[in-house]
């Protein structure tokens, strides 16, 4: 059948039987050629838009085969023989994508000029119109776009989109959320690409932090590529890392928690008893007729925080205890004592 309106094989300068490499390998050439950002000629714009449309369809089994059939308008539902026996039935294909983003997409990036060539300004010269991944020893690439860069040894960093530094903050929590476990949402404020794969804007995010029972300080939680996006760049990870509020009563070693307990020189020295309170607001007797010396600790298994990798079972709880001396002593009171301590 006489094929009716536009001819894409001959837009893209293949023969009908051309293979779908020779299609990638045709669409690679006219865009770099009539690219806007090199081609400055008028007409040039719409000679990429016309490439794109042509290798959007060709590139498609289904359409190809409905274009092959029926031409132009078959494809898009305006002609003759877009009805009957045979014919593509309901099928309508308007080209509505962006050929920026198609060329985007096959690329693996926005500016293959910049990024192969060094930014180079004014016309490609032959070689790079003819095909600049066989300039670069790339001419066996496998699919679209950059997916066949893995072979390509020591020259694939030179060519491919490097990610930004991942970003990094600080995510205080307080010891009651370790030992309970939380979600924290954090409100997170990023670029990213408009669809012309060219312009950005600025978009808030909300990332919900999993806070899982008796993780410890210095644990990283990673969200891939929530960075600024650019037409450049691969968007950088954001970090957050785990850092503990400055508790009110105790401290934090692992998953044991250490509760300072002050004593007096009488009770120290007589026997005492301290109540220690716990993370889940319930209180731990501890008494001792042993006489206390300053720095001495007594352990109270299992009401500390969870453990990380095994948060049925818990850490201590740590009695510290810290020995008040008087400030001063009346004379009797140091008589006494004299009497009843023996000599050092």
């Amino acid at each position: 059948m006489v094929k009716m309106g536009k001819d894409y094989y001959d837009i893209l300068g293949i023969k009908k039987d051309a293979s779908e490499d020779d299609i990638k390998k045709a669409y690679r050439k006219q865009a770099l050629r009539y690219h806007p950002d090199k081609n400055k000629s008028p007409g040039a714009e719409d000679k990429f838009k016309e490439i794109a449309e042509a290798y959007d369809v060709l590139s498609d089994p289904k359409k190809k085969d409905i274009y092959d059939r029926f031409g132009e308008e078959g494809l898009k539902g305006g002609g003759p023989s877009s009805g009957g026996a045979g014919g593509p039935g309901t099928f309508s294909y308007t080209f509505q994508g962006d050929p920026h983003a198609i060329f985007a997409e096959f690329f693996g990036g926005r500016n293959p000029f910049e990024q192969f060539f060094g930014g180079r300004n004014g016309d490609m010269d032959e070689d790079m119109e003819t095909d600049p991944f066989t300039r670069f020893g790339m001419g066996g690439m496998g699919g679209s776009g950059m997916g066949g860069m893995g072979g390509m040894g020591g020259r694939s960093s030179s060519l491919t989109r490097q990610q930004d530094p991942p970003v990094v903050h600080n995510l205080r929590v307080t010891l009651e959320e370790v030992f309970s476990g939380c979600t924290k949402k954090m409100k997170i404020s990023h670029k990213r690409l408009n669809p012309d794969r060219r312009t950005t804007r600025t978009e808030d995010k909300i990332l919900e932090v999993e806070i899982k029972r008796g993780w410890k300080e210095g644990t990283k939680i990673t969200f891939p590529k929530e960075g600024d996006e650019t037409p450049t760049n691969i968007p950088a990870d954001v970090v957050f890392v785990l850092k503990d509020k400055p508790h009110l009563v105790f401290r934090r070693d692992g998953s044991d928690i250490i509760y300072p307990a002050k004593v007096s020189l009488r009770d120290a020295l007589c026997g005492s008893t301290v109540n220690a309170p716990t993370l889940d607001g319930r209180t731990v007797t501890v008494t001792t007729k042993d006489v206390v010396r300053p720095g001495m600790k007594r352990r109270i298994n299992g009401e500390g925080l969870p453990l990380p990798k095994s948060p049925d079972r818990r850490g201590d709880l740590v009695v510290e205890y810290e020995v008040k001396f008087p400030e001063r002593l009346s004379q009797s009171a140091r008589e006494t004592i004299a009497q009843v301590l023996p000599p050092t």
